[in-house]
């Protein structure tokens, strides 16, 4: 089982970051009114909760939502976020935080073999969450789809950016 330690600290910072970037990518596949993507926005952060209450998750994914919960944690990802999208259109974001997301892969079977599977199966869930968080089309709220074709599409791209062997 992977630790904190056996990262770096920009490591630790990505892995931090990539529930946040997951949940990027589908806001910005198919970006809904400001109430889709407060929901779309906090899957990530409902994510990380629920790693903390479920005594059954993957030790790495726990200890990254248990570091997230300190400031310390919260400050290393928002320095990552920063880093990687400050400044950034809305047109680049979804390609970056695809990278993004095969770097965090990368890390993972160059560090975390063990718990990779698991941990990438989480993000493909957190991602999942956030596309099924805003109802897409319609209008204020009614009608529209659940997940978009771009949300899918972007799913599928999420998939593809976290399989193992893939370069950042």
């Amino acid at each position: 089982m992977a630790v904190k330690s056996d990262f770096t600290a920009e490591e630790w910072g990505k892995l931090l970051a990539s529930p946040m970037i997951a949940g990027m990518a589908i806001t910005a596949a198919d970006p809904s009114g400001v109430w889709g993507l407060i929901k779309e926005g906090m899957a990530g952060g409902w994510a990380l909760v629920e790693a903390r209450q479920n005594t059954q998750t993957n030790p790495l994914v726990k200890a990254v939502a248990e570091d997230f919960a300190t400031g310390d944690g919260r400050a290393a990802a928002r320095a990552e976020l920063q880093a990687r999208f400050g400044g950034a259109n809305l047109a680049l974001i979804k390609g970056t935080a695809l990278s993004e997301l095969k770097a965090v892969s990368k890390i993972l079977d160059a560090k975390a073999p063990i718990d990779a599977a698991a941990f990438r199966m989480w993000l493909q869930d957190v991602a999942r969450k956030a596309a099924e968080a805003g109802t897409e089309g319609g209008f204020l709220g009614f009608g529209g789809v659940a997940v978009s074709d771009s949300e899918k599409a972007t799913l599928s791209e999420i998939s593809s950016a976290l399989t193992p062997g893939q370069s950042a």
